[in-house]
């Protein structure tokens, strides 16, 4: 909880090289669930893998969410909805706890990472239009700034850095890792 307190700053999938930003562009409202579940091992994070067959980040890691609709009030309420449709926790199972700092993604979205306790046993449902898997990330692991890596690849024509935090056979990179790796360092403040 004291994370929640720190002075928020937004990060972005430009953090390590502005220069691929274009300025003025317009960002997408994005809501992104990140639900800590407690299990007989410790606080755990539930994460999953995109369907391999989707036209927009087929086989990332992602947290549960998406855009914000024209019905959802505001960047919570699309990060809950998502969750539901994604992964079937549903908001009687959850206490929200606060939000992050926004993150500006490379895709064009403003996405509002919202932090939030599941509060029930809980048995995923991916929906598997969307969701190849549901799994859990120790919260310990995800902390530690030790164990984040920044990478490199060319996107685009420019070479282009980002955080990762791999995790048994999942790799974890991009605005998912920026993200966890923005709320390592308020854990460890």
């Amino acid at each position: 909880m004291r994370a929640l307190d720190r002075a928020a700053v937004p990060s972005s999938d430009f953090d390590f090289d502005s220069t691929t930003r274009v300025p003025g562009r317009e960002l997408r409202a994005a809501g992104v669930l990140v639900p800590l579940i407690e299990r007989a091992n410790g606080l755990q994070m539930i994460l999953t893998k995109r369907a391999s067959h989707l036209k927009h980040h087929p086989g990332q890691i992602a947290f549960p969410g998406g855009k914000q609709d024209p019905g959802d009030r505001d960047a919570i309420d699309a990060a809950l909805r998502e969750a539901e449709e994604e992964i079937g926790l549903t908001r009687r199972k959850v206490d929200v706890l606060g939000v992050l700092p926004t993150h500006e993604t490379g895709t064009g979205f403003l996405m509002t990472p919202v932090l939030a306790r599941v509060t029930e046993n809980f048995v995923p449902v991916p929906e598997a239009g969307e969701v190849e898997v549901v799994f859990e990330v120790p919260l310990a692991h995800v902390a530690d700034p030790a164990r984040f890596v920044v990478q490199s690849r060319y996107w685009g024509g420019t070479l282009r850095q980002y955080f990762t935090v791999p995790y048994g056979p999942y790799y974890i990179w991009g605005a998912t890792a920026r993200v966890l790796r923005s709320l390592a360092d308020r854990m460890g403040e």
